[in-house]
């Protein structure tokens, strides 16, 4: 019975995390450390998502907004172009709303050596 229980719980306490749609995986990877920088960054969404902003900022220089070109539809994967600022370290925002609703917020840092 107490397994039973705890199962619920655990299902409950899950449900909301399964709902919304998350930055399963970065191209560059958060915290990779790279000898040039890549010409462009992949984006893979556990759900269908619709990028709506993706801003880059480079060392200590104010982000600034990053071409998403005609990617503008729902998908699970974009890849968009990066422009090659030097060495030092990157950080990438992105906004996007989910399928189901939800807006997605993430960010993402590399650095170049």
């Amino acid at each position: 019975m107490k397994g039973f229980l705890l199962a619920g719980l655990l299902a409950l306490a899950a449900t909301p995390a399964l709902a919304h749609s998350g930055l399963d995986a970065t191209a560059p990877m958060n915290g990779a450390v790279l000898e040039e920088a890549p010409p462009h960054i992949v984006l893979t969404f556990a759900k269908h998502t619709r990028l709506t902003r993706v801003r880059m900022a480079h060392g200590d220089n104010q982000a600034v907004d990053v071409d998403l070109g005609d990617q503008t539809s729902f998908a699970t994967r974009f890849v968009v172009p990066l422009t090659d600022m030097g060495s030092g370290l990157y950080r990438i925002e992105l906004r996007g709303l989910s399928s189901d609703g939800h807006p997605v917020r993430n960010a993402f840092t590399f650095r170049v050596q």
